[in-house]
């Protein structure tokens, strides 16, 4: 599925360095799909195809396994590894990861359909050079003005009567929202990933469950447009994006 019109070089070590898992077992409630979010139609594919069409045409990843919901192991077809995953997105991510072998693993959610290839290769040679972090992350700087509410916020966004109270305004200097594509080296995630399940319950991502197991995972700015499908307005938004993305002669994403 790579390009052979236009090759993007790495560095000959970088080619290819990495495995992938997909996380695509999201049930897709908040998005309303009625069935798994992977499979929902974006710009006449699944959701998920975008993902794996993107990583198949990163120079810097070899094999992919994606992650689905039980029962769905045969939605993609012939070609793609794909194993079981679990009610929780780090037990899902522990069953792809059984079937990696490589140094550096790159963790996505299917949920973000505009990673580009660029995006994931230039996460990859980061981590292979700094031989001191444990993982590095897309990730984009806020720009909105942030309040901490004195009350927490509810499961699903119910917002009781009356609504929460700002307690602090905090300042937006150091802060990132983070994305995936996220990079380790496997050895390290697989240590944050073995530990109390309660704490792996808890992690919104991995990155948060290998700070916690004392690994340095550094930041890298992502595009704008590499959005997150959680609701219908995200899925109008991306399939737009893509839309354009693909119109000028027929090209794909990354090529």
């Amino acid at each position: 599925m790579r390009s052979a019109s236009a090759p993007r070089r790495l560095p000959e070590a970088l080619s290819p360095t990495a495995s992938a898992v997909i996380a695509a077992a999201g049930s897709g409630e908040r998005l309303g799909a009625g069935g798994p979010k992977a499979f929902v139609e974006l710009a006449g594919r699944p959701l998920v195809q975008w993902s794996l069409e993107a990583f198949a045409l990163a120079e810097s990843i070899g094999p992919v396994v994606v992650a689905v919901p039980p029962g769905s192991e045969r939605e993609l077809g012939v070609g793609v590894a794909v194993v079981a995953g679990g009610e929780q997105r780090s037990q899902s991510v522990a069953a792809a990861l059984e079937e990696i072998d490589t140094e550096l693993v790159a963790v996505h959610d299917a949920a973000r359909p505009l990673v580009t290839p660029e995006l994931i290769d230039e996460l990859v040679a980061k981590l292979a050079s700094r031989p001191d972090a444990a993982g590095v992350i897309a990730a984009a700087p806020l720009t909105d003005t942030v309040k901490r509410a004195r009350e927490p916020r509810p499961p699903k966004g119910e917002i009781a009567r009356g609504g929460p109270t700002v307690a602090q305004t905090v300042s937006r200097d150091h802060l990132w929202s983070a994305q995936t594509p996220q990079v380790f080296r496997a050895a390290d995630l697989r240590k944050a990933l073995d530990t109390d399940p309660q704490r792996i319950a808890a992690a919104t991502d991995e990155a948060m469950l290998v700070e916690k197991a004392g690994g340095k995972v550094l930041i890298h700015p992502s595009p704008a447009e590499n959005l997150k499908v959680t609701t219908e307005l995200d899925l109008r938004v991306a399939e737009l994006l893509l839309t354009q993305r693909t119109r000028p002669e027929g090209r794909r994403p990354g090529c």
